[in-house]
């Protein structure tokens, strides 16, 4: 079992920047890689970035360089540090972990607006 936890959304302007956190708790030591999701109204759930415990990354082309994945393994979180937001990141984000099943955040408002 693994409990995923998300916080750092809310309302920016284009062009702005947020950070999302996700802290893991639980059966970490079988995570091998974390990821974001994001859901836009109407539309299906797509992946934004992936890192693996060896700090490999791997990104959407829709946010390549201007959203970069960490993790800090001590704080067993992953951080999605977001720059140069559009309108079309708006979304819900959603933290997910692949283990015998996938596991999931709540989510996180993100909404980029003026």
């Amino acid at each position: 079992q693994v409990q995923l936890v998300e916080s750092g959304g809310g309302l920016v302007q284009p062009g702005g920047s947020l950070r999302l956190s996700c802290a893991a708790s639980g059966n970490i030591f079988s995570i091998l890689r974390m990821s974001w999701y994001r859901q836009a109204p109407g539309k299906q759930r797509e992946l934004v970035a992936t890192i693996t415990r060896g700090g490999s990354t791997n990104y959407a082309d829709s946010v390549k360089g201007r959203f970069t994945i960490s993790r800090d393994n001590a704080k067993n979180t992953v951080y999605l540090q977001m720059n140069s937001l559009k309108p079309e990141d708006t979304a819900v984000y959603y933290c997910n972990v692949p283990l015998s099943r996938d596991y999931w955040g709540q989510g996180t408002q993100v909404t980029v607006s003026s």
